[in-house]
């Protein structure tokens, strides 16, 4: 009998550990990915310091303001904004364990994603088309590495977010899910502030100069 209640208590034990052993895990995951995103943000820092070195350096062809068509790329970055305002209704839905809801949301944000990556590659086409690729002078070379890079990394995001879709699809909303979509949302976001930047300095300043 002692032996019994002895064992029940240790279960109980067990079990009541388990919920603090998995936070304790996701933290682990979460200050992980934040790594993660300071070292990317080395990375982006290192090319946006590229660019201003280069980007006068024009080699008698065209310079920002005579490619870059600011309403175009306005509307590519309200696209990515609003897809970010979107993921956070995703997110909220997720912790409140509402399944279809989240789902929904995250297709919203994988459309807007698409139509910003879509814009970019017809970006990229028209000025190749135009005789003005990477190998014409530094300044696009800059220009299409940096944007690029981007753009690379907004991909990455979609891959990310489309797998995460057919999992909570087949095995609904748990803590691992949650914990996942709470890193994409991280990726998600430090994108929208990494494009903001790219807007403003080499856009906006580019149509300036």
């Amino acid at each position: 009998m002692n032996m019994e209640i002895a064992m029940e208590r240790m279960t109980q034990q067990v079990q009541s550990a388990d919920p603090v052993e998995h936070h304790d895990s996701d933290d682990t995951k979460l200050f992980g990915f934040w790594l993660y995103l300071m070292t990317d943000c080395i990375l982006f820092a290192s090319v946006f310091a590229t660019y201003a070195v280069l980007y006068m350096n024009t080699d008698g062809g065209v310079s920002g303001k005579d490619i870059f068509e600011l309403n175009f790329v306005l509307v590519e970055t309200l696209s990515l904004l609003f897809s970010s305002i979107t993921f956070g209704f995703a997110f909220i839905c997720a912790k409140r364990n509402k399944r279809i809801a989240t789902l929904s949301w995250l297709l919203v944000t994988f459309a807007l994603g698409c139509v910003f990556i879509g814009m970019e590659v017809y970006e990229f086409h028209h000025l190749i088309m135009a005789g003005h690729g990477p190998q014409r002078s530094a300044f696009l070379s800059s220009f299409f590495a940096l944007v690029g890079l981007h753009g690379l990394h907004v991909t990455a995001g979609l891959i990310w977010m489309a797998i995460m879709m057919v999992e909570i699809l087949k095995t609904g909303l748990n803590n691992r899910s949650i914990t996942r979509l709470n890193c994409l949302s991280l990726f998600w976001h430090f994108l929208d502030i990494v494009w903001i930047c790219v807007f403003t300095l080499v856009y906006l300043l580019g149509v300036i100069s």
